[in-house]
């Protein structure tokens, strides 16, 4: 569940009026689960969200369960997580846990996202790769030439919207400044003429083109051939995808392509000196 979900969930448990607790990591120091600002909702009978689980999510959840049953009002804990849970993560951290009541919702910030990614292409390995997105806190245009290849609009989170144009190429003017994009249609054609119109865009930090590195070399020529500037050329990310992944199923690509989008977008956030792009999210217990 994105952040951005989390929130509209404790939006919508409180229109109903269902009794929770806001548990948020408030403070961290050193290794630890999660990061200060994640947030976990705990009703009598549901969780939503997490902490990072482990034995550190448990005795939140219970805690919780008690102070929402007794109507307690907000308290702070500090919490060593070796010495005082047996974790050996090292690091600690102040949970705070309070009512969810219109304070605590309005105190609740729309998250950051990670990246905004424009996506060429609704075949296996785009809607494999929307598939993940649909976990991660970012913001996706996903284009294609053919309605018929999206999925029920209804399938699709809010941060992901489906756009069928054409021609597709023309949505490049439409990027947001640093958005990253990634190019996998049904036609090598189709793949060039949106290739050159990306490369060619001050607003697109990261280019990003399925296919072999044959299919690279061929697209260099090409390129240059359309009076693209060598460097951006040079630029180009082909074949796509962290190394190291192999197999060649949709899901497979997919999962390598996503890591490399989100470091790809690490490094842009550490260039730009904006920490809060991206955060290392490794859990450790």
């Amino acid at each position: 569940m994105t952040e951005a979900a989390l929130r509209a969930t404790a939006a919508a448990w409180l229109a109903a009026g269902r009794s929770a607790r806001v548990v948020q990591v408030l403070r961290h120091r050193g290794s630890v689960p999660r990061e200060a600002g994640t947030r976990m909702l705990v009703a009598a009978d549901a969780v939503a969200g997490t902490i990072g689980g482990g034995h550190l999510e448990w005795q939140a959840i219970q805690q919780a369960r008690v102070r929402l049953r007794l109507g307690e009002p907000a308290a702070e804990r500090d919490i060593a997580l070796g010495p005082t849970l047996g974790q050996c993560c090292g690091g600690a951290l102040t949970l705070r846990d309070g009512p969810l009541d219109a304070a605590a919702l309005a105190a609740w910030p729309l998250p950051v996202p990670l990246f905004t990614l424009q996506l060429y292409g609704a075949g296996h390995v785009g809607r494999a790769i929307v598939a993940l997105l649909a976990g991660i806190d970012c913001r996706v245009m996903w284009i294609d030439e053919r309605d018929e290849a999206f999925p029920a609009e209804a399938a699709l989170p809010p941060h992901i919207e489906h756009l069928c144009v054409e021609p597709a190429a023309a949505e490049v003017q439409a990027a947001a400044p640093g958005s990253l994009a990634l190019i996998m249609t049904h036609s090598h054609e189709l793949d060039l003429a949106i290739c050159a119109a990306a490369l060619r865009s001050d607003d697109l930090a990261w280019v990003g083109l399925i296919g072999s590195a044959t299919k690279r070399a061929r697209f260099e020529r090409r390129l240059l051939d359309r009076g693209v500037a060598p460097e951006r050329v040079a630029a180009l990310a082909c074949p796509i995808g962290v190394p190291g992944v192999t197999g060649k199923q949709p899901e497979v690509v997919a999962v390598a392509v996503v890591a490399q989008l989100l470091q790809v977008a690490g490094r842009h956030a550490a260039a730009a000196g904006q920490t809060n792009w991206i955060k290392d999210s490794r859990r450790s217990d």
